[in-house]
């Protein structure tokens, strides 16, 4: 037997992700909508209609299905689901419910997220997460969403609650300069704990629902700053979130590349480091770094679902380069034993990524004037590996 069959079992789950309002277009209602539009974090471009994913559901479930995919990720959107505190719409819950269903139809698994890094604008006039009523508000949304879970076997409750956090204290720290390191908000962890683990308590009443939530593995790295000092980071950024996953059904990992850690704070990527199109350091590696690392944190008694891995260019055969390395790595690690149940690629489609729309980190790229999609090689091949037909080390041969 292969190698490829040896680390990718046949029940493994293998597919594409997406985030409402990075592909549903004019979430109107929303905290981020808000800030493109009133400027207050002086985003370059606005999501307007998005990929137009709303009302585009079912053409999307076709292409991973036609690609021989049997998953797909994507988010319930709060601020459609609650456009009023306490007045729940049961037309987008039954919007949602459908595409649900059109999963089930086409034979694939639906990954559900409940927070994709949006919240209902009016939650942020009250004062975010961290006003008096955040975890009641979210709490009381998703007991609205339980009544449409049945059916969905993974359940991800806040996505990478490190970034949010950590997002949080760079806006109130303007004056740091890009390669220094603050800590993520404290505050925000504490609150985004609280959510998680009472969504936990409330989606375990739903016959077959397997819950966690996924972290932005940020693979910190000594590279000067010294051993404890990288220890510490590594705990900010990562483990304290990996450490609350503990008990959960799974956790979600979530890498793109690397955080160097030097001695005056984060090393940026130079000159000479090849680089995606987002600026990050190229480096395919960080996936088996993260899932070996979450597994060593955890004890190896969670099991993991890669949420999210994937690569900002323009080029696709790099895409497919990118992937083949990652894919590979977690081979490697699967091979040792590390219980991943699945992989999906971030992301589906070319889309709004939090305030610009120049990087492309698609399997499916699509005409913001049209929405036509047009499938790209790399989605093509990553169809042909799912289905068993192509080895990541070989890459488009």
């Amino acid at each position: 037997m292969n190698p490829h069959a040896l680390a990718f079992p046949e029940k493994f789950l293998w597919g594409a992700s997406t985030a409402a309002h990075q592909v549903e277009g004019n979430n109107v209602g929303s905290d981020f909508w808000q800030a493109e539009n009133d400027g207050t974090w002086s985003l370059p471009d606005r999501s307007g209609d998005a990929c137009d994913s709303y009302h585009r559901w079912a053409e999307d479930l076709d292409i991973v299905q036609s690609l021989g995919l049997n998953a797909y990720r994507f988010s319930i959107e709060w601020a459609r689901v609650v456009p009023t505190p306490g007045h729940p719409s049961l037309a987008v819950l039954q919007h949602y419910r459908r595409i649900i269903e059109g999963c089930g139809q086409r034979g694939l698994t639906p990954v559900v997220t409940l927070h994709h890094f949006t919240s209902p604008a009016w939650l942020r006039d009250q004062g975010g997460w961290t006003s008096k009523e955040a975890i009641a508000h979210f709490t009381e949304y998703v007991r609205a969403v339980l009544p449409i879970l049945d059916g969905v076997p993974w359940v991800c409750t806040i996505n990478e609650p490190n970034m949010l956090a950590w997002t949080t204290a760079r806006r109130a720290d303007r004056a740091a300069s890009a390669p220094s390191f603050v800590p993520p908000d404290p505050e925000m962890t504490a609150a985004l704990t609280r959510a998680h683990t009472q969504a936990r308590e409330l989606l375990a009443s739903v016959p077959g629902v397997r819950s966690g939530w996924t972290v932005a593995n940020q693979n910190v790295q000594d590279h000067g700053a010294g051993a404890d000092r990288t220890a510490e980071m590594s705990y900010l950024i990562d483990d304290q979130y990996l450490d609350v996953a503990k008990g959960d059904d799974f956790v979600g990992v979530q890498a793109y590349s690397r955080l160097r850690a030097g001695e005056q704070g984060v090393i940026a990527p130079g000159p000479a480091d090849r680089r995606t199109m987002n600026g990050w350091e190229y480096y395919p590696r960080a996936l088996e770094d993260a899932v070996r690392h979450t597994a060593a944190r955890l004890g190896g008694s969670t099991p993991l679902l890669v949420t999210e891995n994937g690569i900002a260019t323009g080029d696709d055969d790099e895409r497919i380069e990118y992937t083949g390395e990652a894919l590979t790595g977690l081979s490697r690690a699967m091979s040792d034993g590390i219980d991943v149940r699945g992989y999906l690629h971030w992301s589906l489609l070319d889309n709004f990524e939090w305030g610009s729309w120049e990087p492309t980190f698609g399997l499916v790229a699509v005409d913001r004037t049209t929405f036509r999609r047009t499938v790209k090689p790399s989605a093509r091949w990553l169809g042909r590996l799912a289905r068993g037909h192509a080895d990541p080390r070989a890459g488009r041969r």
